[in-house]
């Protein structure tokens, strides 16, 4: 920026000196002729831009030229040191909850999940005074011993422009893969764009999953499908699910694409749906029905994604998750605030850093197992007990009616 600043200075006084040459040229005659030519100062008007003039349409230029200049380094990088105060008591549970969760966008199969509430603040500058005005996120998970089932909700008025993913809000969720991955810088590596690879950034490398909804249906799935996984990528050419890692901001590719070239056993393992909470209709729309409902209805988004805890990836471009294990995680949310179109690192974050997540192994489904074979000893003891009881009730009152009939007989008066 320093250097665009001293070039245009430059420049500056360069054309100073030769107006001033010009001015001087231009007052003196060229020849006696001349001598009795037009006021030199109209001359001089309909000749060359008077300085003063020329300094203010540079100036103007100058603002224009820095100001998106500017503008564009910033939807790069941060506007000073980053800094943050990460909430540290904050964690998501994936609890084990077999057979739970229909995945069509509608949160109803979710109200008895406990989830995390937070507010939403710009990733790159996380300030309170700066947070998103429409509500809190609510992030919940789950697992059925083979997916991972995540939900998102937030609140916000209806915005949706057909094929602009810009002008429709849109999520993303970001884990660790590498053990050097952090959350901010997206993995973190310091590499630049023309030396970011597996080598160079080993260790850094973060799972992300992005949801842009301009060409996505409510209520239908997209994400992972035959085409696209047949093509060896994360890619999703009909909703926009895609399926992506990366080790820096500057360096996100699909699943089975990077720097060195493309592998065909890239997949986009995950699935998702989305919803708002204005439509009032619930068989299914089709494309023909968008925009779905009226502009500006308020309302909340519900976001509902699944995948494996375990993939078949072999480029280190998944993050794999345990049963009984710990993981991170980050979430993300787009809004065109306004109408305004979303730039890619205008997004909001309910954290600074990143998420503890936790994959519960179902203790309370075995307790529970464990309790009822308890039971099932106990009443099948009881029951034994019983029949004993009245096996040997049956053998008392035999043996005694046997006892009595072989006794002689006496009469009164021989006792």
């Amino acid at each position: 920026m320093t250097c665009y600043y001293f070039f245009i200075i430059a420049k500056l006084k360069q054309w100073q000196s030769l107006n001033a040459r010009f001015i001087h040229k231009s007052s003196q005659p060229r020849n006696a002729a001349c001598q009795n030519t037009p006021n030199t100062q109209t001359h001089q008007a309909g000749n060359f831009i008077p300085y003063k003039t020329m300094l203010l349409r540079l100036v103007l230029l100058l603002s224009v030229l820095g100001s998106s200049w500017i503008g564009w380094v910033n939807s790069h990088q941060e506007s000073g040191e980053w800094s943050c105060e990460s909430d540290e008591e904050i964690s998501i549970e994936a609890e084990f909850k077999p057979g739970f969760i229909t995945l069509d966008g509608h949160a109803d199969d979710w109200k008895d999940i406990d989830g995390l509430d937070s507010s939403l603040l710009p990733a790159l500058d996380p300030d309170d005074d700066k947070q998103y005005t429409g509500g809190k996120m609510t992030v919940k998970a789950l697992h059925d011993g083979n997916d991972v089932f995540f939900l998102l909700q937030v609140d916000g008025n209806y915005a949706y422009t057909k094929g602009d993913n810009k002008k429709c809000p849109s999520v993303a969720l970001m884990f660790p893969i590498g053990d050097e991955a952090t959350y901010h810088n997206m993995g973190g590596c310091k590499e630049g764009t023309g030396t970011s690879n597996r080598k160079t950034c080993k260790g850094h490398e973060v799972d992300i999953m992005h949801f842009s909804i301009g060409n996505a249906i409510p209520g239908r799935l997209y994400g992972g499908n035959p085409l696209d996984n047949g093509d060896g990528n994360g890619g999703d050419r009909f909703g926009h699910l895609v399926d992506l890692y990366s080790w820096n901001p500057h360096c996100r590719y699909l699943d089975g694409i990077g720097p060195s070239g493309n592998d065909s056993s890239g997949q986009n393992n995950w699935k998702g749906a989305w919803w708002h909470s204005s439509f009032n209709v619930h068989s299914g729309f089709v494309e023909e029905d968008s925009p779905y409902t009226s502009d500006s209805q308020k309302g909340t988004y519900i976001f509902e994604f699944s995948r494996p805890l375990r993939t078949m990836d072999r480029l280190q471009q998944d993050a794999q998750f345990t049963i009984g294990g710990s993981s991170k995680m980050a979430v993300a949310f787009w809004y065109p605030v306004d109408g305004n179109s979303w730039h890619g690192s205008g997004h909001y974050s309910v954290n600074c850093d990143w998420i503890p997540l936790d994959i519960s192994p179902g203790s309370s489904v075995l307790k529970a197992s464990k309790t009822g074979s308890s039971g099932d000893v106990a009443s099948a003891f009881a029951l034994l007990f019983s029949v004993v009881s009245i096996c040997l009730s049956v053998f008392v009152g035999y043996r005694a009616a046997t006892k009595s009939r072989n006794e002689p007989y006496e009469t009164v008066g021989n006792l």
